[in-house]
């Protein structure tokens, strides 16, 4: 059973459709980690154009739902409740596999380092226990 289903991490997150990229909270340390999942569905907006006839989840994306993991870990803390955090940097992505429709999208990061209200996280995204994508998401909290 999920930690937090989609309405508990619209409490937490601003994000609403169609950029709320994460179903569900599966797993949460906060202030230290989170592990969400995304049910890929044919249905996204994005397949539409991306691309016709060869549906690809594009990667910018994926890294948005894991930053959307990792807001999660970080705003979970009573000291940031009701605060955002914005994107700030985005280093050693790779993306390593397609995500496709039908994919289950495992969405892990790990804080790695905070100061005051600027950090990184260590993200990874996996499909069936492989490695789709990852990289180290900074973030600063406003």
């Amino acid at each position: 059973m999920s930690l937090y289903t989609a309405k508990e991490i619209m409490e937490i997150l601003p994000h609403r459709a169609p950029f709320l990229l994460i179903d569900t909270i599966e797993e949460l340390e906060p202030g230290v980690r989170a592990l969400g999942k995304k049910c890929v569905s044919m249905n996204e907006p994005y397949f539409q154009g991306h691309f016709p006839g060869n549906p690809v989840m594009p990667g910018v994306l994926i890294m948005e739902a894991l930053a959307q993991v990792g807001a999660v870990a970080i705003l979970s803390q009573p000291e940031w409740k009701g605060k955002t955090a914005y994107f700030a940097g985005i280093d050693k992505a790779k993306f390593r596999r397609k995500v496709l429709p039908g994919d289950v999208l495992m969405l892990e990061m790990t804080i790695i380092k905070v100061k005051g209200p600027v950090g990184v996280g260590k993200a990874v995204a996996t499909v069936d226990g492989k490695v789709a994508a990852q990289a180290e998401l900074t973030f600063a909290i406003g």
